[in-house]
């Protein structure tokens, strides 16, 4: 007959110890690999807008981020945009420059895409679609989740790229144009991968797809 050993009562703290470092050690594991892990995805088909024809959505890396176009405001900058959408130009094109808690930018289609990726070139490309002239005149609060039009030091010279911003920035007031605001997802942007020695991003993250509502509906 055999006889069973009873555990010592420092055997068992000691046990269950092994077995707490072990959960928390496999979930910190687990947080740090899957960085989307508790971020909302919203879907853009259940939420209602005022006005769909100017709902933009780009799909980042951790979910959707939806877009509301303001055409009144910018009507040059926000065309532009949106045939850059419709046109499916930014899909796959990196998130160049990301600065953390302050902006992600994004649209550089000629040294920015994936399959053609410029570490050197990335952010000074063009487009065969030309520069367009700035729209800063319509007053507008560049706040948390403003999108706009990134351009060179000099005024005129819109192209592709664009910012969003994930806190407010009142200095850009008149000097940038802005195309529209974040309605939901802005937390997807704050997982996109940063670097805290410098603003451009070294095997950055990519836009997914850019598309407006309309094209999405079923």
């Amino acid at each position: 007959m055999i006889n069973k050993i009873k555990q010592s009562k420092s055997e068992k703290i000691l046990l269950i110890f092994l077995i707490t470092l072990f959960t928390f050690s496999f979930g910190s594991f687990l947080i740090i690999k899957n960085k989307c892990l508790f971020v909302k995805n919203y879907d853009p088909n259940k939420l209602k807008f005022l006005k769909p024809e100017n709902i933009a959505v780009l799909k980042a890396p951790c979910g959707n981020v939806i877009i509301e176009l303001y055409p009144k405001i910018s009507p040059k900058s926000v065309k532009r945009f949106k045939m850059l959408i419709e046109n499916n130009e930014y899909d796959n094109v990196a998130f160049h420059r990301v600065i953390k808690n302050v902006l992600v930018q994004s649209g550089d289609i000629e040294y920015g895409k994936k399959e053609n990726l410029n570490y050197a070139k990335i952010g000074y490309g063009k487009s065969k679609y030309g520069t367009i002239n700035s729209e800063t005149k319509n007053k507008f609060e560049f706040l948390r989740g403003t999108v706009a039009l990134a351009r060179t030091y000099e005024r005129n010279t819109e192209d592709t790229q664009f910012f969003i911003l994930l806190k407010d920035a009142p200095l850009f007031e008149g000097e940038y144009s802005p195309v529209g605001k974040v309605k939901y997802g802005l937390e997807v942007l704050n997982k996109i991968k940063y670097d805290d020695k410098t603003e451009y991003i070294l095997r950055p993250d990519f836009i997914k797809t850019f598309r407006m509502l309309k094209n999405l509906i079923n």
